[in-house]
């Protein structure tokens, strides 16, 4: 009695628990994603691509002063220093410079040649095809976004005045910059020294900007070459552990660095010196990336400040090393800038050009040799067939086969226990006051059968792994985004969007998210309770009890999964369950769905010993 006491307020508990989760975790999360969605969507339809007003968020002058004054080597007279990444007077009225690609549409601000105008064509804000468009690229007066710029930085007493955030720069090469035709950008300063920009775009998402610096006047001038991505406001994050959203940058030998938004404003600036590598901010499907040359020692550095009562500040920069121009001299450097989504070829194929370890800026995680390999086989499936909800089905079946060695011998003992069935029954009813004879007993069976009794563990351990590398893939990636499957699975990375608790749309009232209990889940479910009753039940009563609602326990917990993961884990229950019922139909072994259903009568109820061989 106590027993089952114990088993109903275990079951109390577990719902409990459950059910808490889905209403205080899923769902604020699930309608914050809604409104920051919406959001989007309103300000994407009040027009991105035009130029931006300057707003209260714009950052103070002198919070990019002390750029170079904390990462460059130090000269003589002081640290170099960079202008201001504010919104300045009059940014509204300035020039602009048209950026047309096949995958990006926006522009480029002539005052403070600036990138902070793009706009993904290929991708909105949800899987309708006349969603509005994602915008990447925005003036910081739109919370969340980033805008670039790269030029050089003077020693802090020098006597030039380099271009700032209130310059505007000569357009003198280019109409609009296109991936056939590049554009060029010019500033004379005071004393002479003429600054260039050439700046070209391949047909996706990579800047090349190649800056270049002739000393004109009649004293010599050190310059420092910069890059910088500025962000106003800290963005909407999905806040998961199996996801990295902030600044993020590989810096050669040391490695992959990922720092926290909030970390920069509550321990300081994060400061790298490197030879080969990139440094930016990573959302989950987009990410603007500074690439410095790879052959050259560079010092990056991710800072994050208050604003006042305005939105936090922060910024990923780095700044080569300076050089010494006499009159006459000019200094050359050309960097490359990355403001896209995050597509795995694309990704793959500027870490092949090039870019030291690019193919980090998506977040694999520390399963990387599973992960990566996963998406290469769905990948190429999606290629052949067009559906990767259809490529997940295949390359179920290739890991089934991969493991079926291990999942057979897994099988074979169940079946063997399964046969050896009506045996412990008895030693559990010959023993049932001495626990210690009764497993004394079971432990002799095993010795005599050579049976592992965890041995039935083994396909869901190997389960375990396969299963997070699809999750991280559905969740990671941009190339599962908006993806269907068929019918009513309209996108394989979002959860299944029908409920039992409408009939899946036939009632005329929407659910709460913690009852979206779709039907897919529920098939999940049914094959998984099904796949249980064909296993031996566990000796202690209570513990076959508590199996008994795993199922239903599931069903609830990955309600809120991605579809294309609960598609992934009911057709591998439905494998399972074919290849267990042919294992053990050739070992003898009676499939008694019905009777553990409670719809028959079990055969070792009939008498004695039965074992099988009647099949």
């Amino acid at each position: 009695m106590n027993d089952q006491n114990n088993f109903l307020v275990a079951i109390v508990l577990s719902l409990a628990v459950l059910l808490g989760w889905q209403f205080f975790v899923t769902e604020p999360r699930l309608e914050e994603e809604r409104v920051r969605q919406q959001a989007e969507a309103a300000q994407q339809d009040n027009g991105s691509g035009s130029a931006v007003s300057p707003v209260q968020d714009a950052p103070q002058n002198d919070l990019a002063n002390d750029l170079a004054a904390e990462i460059a080597p130090q000269a003589e007279n002081g640290a170099p220093q960079v202008a201001s990444a504010a919104v300045p007077a009059g940014f509204a009225a300035a020039p602009r410079l048209s950026v047309e690609t096949p995958q990006l549409t926006g522009s480029i601000a002539l005052m403070g040649a600036r990138f902070d105008d793009l706009v993904l064509k290929a991708y909105g804000a949800n899987a309708d095809e006349d969603a509005p468009r994602q915008v990447l690229l925005q003036s910081e007066g739109q919370k969340g976004h980033w805008q670039a710029h790269h030029g050089f930085v003077a020693a802090p007493n020098s006597p030039i005045t380099l271009p700032d955030e209130q310059t505007v720069w000569e357009h003198i090469a280019g109409s609009t910059l296109t991936p056939n035709t590049p554009v060029t950008l010019r500033h004379v300063t005071r004393e002479g020294i003429v600054m260039t920009q050439e700046i070209s775009v391949d047909e996706n998402f990579m800047f090349t900007i190649k800056q270049r610096a002739q000393n004109k006047s009649d004293a010599a001038v050190t310059l420092y070459p910069f890059g910088q991505i500025t962000r106003t406001g800290t963005p909407q994050l999905t806040d998961l552990f199996i996801l990295h959203e902030g600044p993020i940058g590989f810096f050669g030998e040391e490695g992959l660095n990922e720092v926290d938004y909030d970390d920069l404003l509550s321990d300081g600036p994060v400061k790298k010196t490197a030879t080969g590598g990139w440094l930016g901010m990573t959302d989950k499907y987009w990410a603007a990336a500074l690439v410095p040359p790879q052959e050259a020692a560079f010092t990056g550095r991710f800072t994050g400040r208050t604003n006042g009562a305005n939105a936090p500040i922060y910024r990923s920069d780095f700044l080569l090393a300076g050089e010494t121009l006499a009159p006459g001299q000019s200094l050359s450097s050309t960097s490359r800038f990355f403001a896209g989504a995050k597509r795995v070829d694309l990704i793959d194929n500027y870490a092949d050009d090039g870019v030291t370890r690019f193919d980090l800026l998506i977040d694999w995680g520390w399963f990387y040799f599973l992960t990566k390999p996963m998406f290469t086989a769905l990948a190429l499936f999606y290629s052949l067939l067009g559906n990767y909800g259809v490529a997940i089905l295949l390359v179920t079946i290739l890991i089934k086969l991969a493991f079926f060695p291990l999942a057979n011998r897994s099988y074979e003992t169940m079946a063997k226990m399964k046969k050896l069935q009506p045996r412990m029954v008895q030693i559990r009813e010959m023993y049932k006051d001495d626990r210690q004879a009764q497993q004394q007993e079971l432990m002799k069976i095993y010795r005599e059968e050579k049976l592992n009794p965890l041995a039935g563990c083994l396909p869901i351990l190997v389960q375990i792994p396969v299963f997070f590398s699809i999750y991280k893939v559905l969740f990671v990636t941009i190339d599962m985004r908006h993806q269907p499957f068929f019918g009513w699975v309209q996108d394989l990375s979002a959860p299944d969007p029908t409920s039992l608790f409408n009939l899946f749309g036939l009632l005329p009232y929407d659910v709460p998210s913690f009852l979206l209990i779709g039907i897919w889940p529920l098939i999940m479910g049914i094959t998984m309770f099904v796949q249980m009753q064909m296993n031996p039940p566990p000796p202690d009563p209570i513990q076959a009890r508590m199996f008994q609602i795993l199922p239903i326990f599931f069903t609830f917990i990955l309600a809120g999964f991605p579809a294309g993961l609960v598609i992934y884990w009911a057709w591998n229950n439905f494998l399972s369950l074919l290849q267990q019922g042919y294992i053990m139909r050739r070992h003898g072994v009676e499939i008694e769905l019905l009777a553990n259903l409670g719809f028959g009568r079990k055969s070792a109820q009939k008498g004695g010993s039965h074992d099988g061989s009647d099949q």
